[in-house]
């Protein structure tokens, strides 16, 4: 392609090669779109690069030392040694691996595959700045356009990401050694998994959160058994506090946090690092796009608003994934890119998040989708709910990994099922039996009488489907 001063045309143009972003290309060119995508860096974007893939190699391989450190009570005996780099070193082939399959699944299917960082020069125009000293740029036309840029991790003010000492999540995936001493700043999913990566890895931990929960987005009561297992563990909390500043002193960052304006204490407290890790939440990469060129509108935190077929206030634009703003999850994006392709194609296609699941990797795990029982009654739908604790399941027990639940919520009135929550061993896998359930409609009693293999941990979802209904075996009702 000539590059400067010709410029081409397409039907439909992919900004983002992530999983919102190569899924809605692949799904066009399926459709016989003329497809272009365009990435500035990796393809995969930062769940699998930064994110989702490279975290959970890292919880897999630190929760297996750990085991392996605590088995006496099934009589093994080990002390096992962590060679980091190695981890990291596998945990890199994973993302290679998995990253040179997309570039190879988006030219099999016959994607036209830029790389460049893109800005809007008109709502219909599109100039591409290649990478690297004199490769310039070149304009392309397209008739729709799918904006998939994603999402970066949030700075605060005096922790900048630049210096050594303080990392992001990016960084976090990457240490070159465990560190001595790791302070987390915020207790959310993010900083809640690297805390489990890093205590299991021998790490001292210690996490700060504004707040006075961990996990504050779940209920109390899920969120409760993860943060006394981390605690367990031997991470740290400090709850109520801000971190305000940090200064080198012999060696080390010492963080000052300052308690929070309705916070229980009053002092101020110091906690001295190796790494700072800062993990409050990721900001939408929008503004990199020129996006006013094209008339695009975004709102006060950079976040796209679409509609329920993925269109932005421009009918021929589209954005999905991390651009179009909460809740962030690689699924919901890759399921945005195939309602935005099917659109731009025609066909009668659109989101639906009543049956979105959402996990979190802790330990133990965290699982959930569709409506809690408040939400639930918040929409004026009377819930049902039924429980069953993972203590009475015979697979757990042999699994030696007992804590948590599964929580079922119905609609009183018809026994549908409209949500769940699990917290405890494989929630990340369970969660999706009960996805397909809400998707397909299905009642209490579809789940009750389905026959589950023995012994299995998804017993439990069979048992607080009839416990709703009380006629739970195992358990009282």
């Amino acid at each position: 392609m000539v590059v400067g001063d010709v410029t081409t045309s397409t039907d439909v143009l992919v900004i983002g090669a992530g999983p919102g972003g190569y899924v809605a290309a692949i799904r066009a060119a399926q459709l016989d779109l003329d497809v272009t995508l365009v990435e500035k860096g990796e393809y995969g974007g930062a769940c699998l690069n930064r994110g989702c893939i490279p975290s959970k190699a890292l919880i897999n391989g630190s929760e297996l030392a750990s085991e392996a450190g605590q088995a006496e009570e099934l009589g093994i005996y080990a002390d096992p040694t962590v060679a980091l780099d190695e981890m990291i070193s596998w945990k890199d082939g994973i993302v290679d691996q998995l990253t040179s399959g997309i570039e190879q699944l988006c030219t099999a299917a016959g994607v036209n595959l830029m790389q460049g960082t893109a800005e809007f020069a008109d709502e219909n125009k599109i100039r591409i700045v290649h990478q690297g000293e004199g490769q310039g740029s070149e304009s392309l036309k397209f008739d729709n356009c799918i904006i998939a840029t994603g999402s970066r991790p949030i700075e605060i003010p005096e922790f900048d990401f630049g210096d050594e000492r303080i990392v992001s999540s990016d960084g976090a995936l990457n240490f070159e050694t465990v560190p001595d001493e790791l302070v987390i700043v915020g207790a959310g999913y993010i900083g809640m998994e690297l805390a489990t990566v890093y205590s299991r890895l021998g790490s001292d931990v210690s996490v700060i959160e504004m707040l006075e929960q961990a996990l504050p987005s779940y209920q109390e009561d899920v969120a409760s058994i993860v943060r006394k297992r981390a605690e367990r563990l031997g991470v740290d909390f400090h709850f109520g506090y801000t971190a305000d500043s940090w200064a080198e002193s012999d060696g080390e960052a010492v963080l000052t946090a300052v308690p929070t304006a309705d916070a229980a204490h009053d002092s101020d407290i110091e906690l001295t690092a190796d790494k700072i890790l800062v993990a409050v939440g990721r900001r939408p990469v929008t503004d990199t796009l020129s996006l006013e060129d094209a008339g695009v509108e975004t709102n006060a935190q950079g976040v796209i608003p679409t509609d329920s077929r993925c269109r932005t206030n421009k009918e021929h634009i589209f954005a999905v994934g991390d651009v179009a703003g909460e809740p962030m999850l690689a699924h919901k994006g890759s399921k945005e890119g195939e309602v935005a392709a099917e659109v731009i194609a025609g066909e009668p296609a659109a989101v639906d998040y009543q049956a979105l699941p959402a996990a979190v990797f802790t330990d133990p795990e965290i699982g959930t989708v569709g409506l809690t029982e408040n939400e639930a009654a918040n929409e004026g739908i009377t819930p049902l709910t039924g429980e069953f604790q993972f203590q009475a399941s015979g697979r757990a027990l042999t699994a030696n990994r007992t804590e948590g639940f599964v929580r079922i919520v119905a609609a009183k009135e018809t026994e549908r099922v409209i949500g769940a929550q699990i917290v405890g061993p494989e929630a990340s896998e369970l969660i999706a039996e009960i996805a397909a359930m809400i998707e397909m409609g299905a009642k209490l009693q579809d789940i009750g009488s389905t026959v589950h293999t023995h012994p299995t941990l998804s017993e439990a979802i069979m048992e607080a489907a009839q416990n709703a209904r009380g006629k739970a075996i195992h358990r009282q009702n």
